[in-house]
């Protein structure tokens, strides 16, 4: 990945967009947890960091997004509401078109006993 993206020819620092994307998907309800996030995001790189946002050849938005989902959830609503929740806050604060929001579930939380 490159150092930064140019968005109408301002650069912005992929980490701020996969900021705005990790606090989307973590507004969704039924999203137990995005591994990778917080400090040990901060290391990670490639496709063990929990959101990776890139800009495709077309100059559009490609995401990729790592979510553990809450156990008794279905996970195709969760993925979905991830899917609209970061598309909405991507085009809202940068006005670039979205290509992909593609979710991965990596695991399953459940309740505590």
């Amino acid at each position: 990945m490159s150092e930064e993206i140019t968005l109408d020819g301002i650069g912005v620092a992929p980490g701020v967009l996969e900021t705005i994307a990790t606090v989307a998907t973590q507004s969704v309800e039924g999203v137990a947890g995005i591994p990778g996030s917080g400090l040990a995001g901060l290391v990670q790189k490639g496709a063990s960091r929990g959101v990776v946002v890139e800009l495709d050849e077309d100059g559009s938005l490609k995401v990729a997004v790592r979510i553990q989902v809450a156990y008794g959830r279905p996970m195709h609503e969760i993925a979905g509401a991830v899917q609209r929740a970061v598309t909405d806050a991507l085009l809202t604060h940068t006005g670039q078109a979205i290509a992909a929001v593609d979710v991965f579930v990596d695991g399953v939380v459940f309740p505590e006993q």
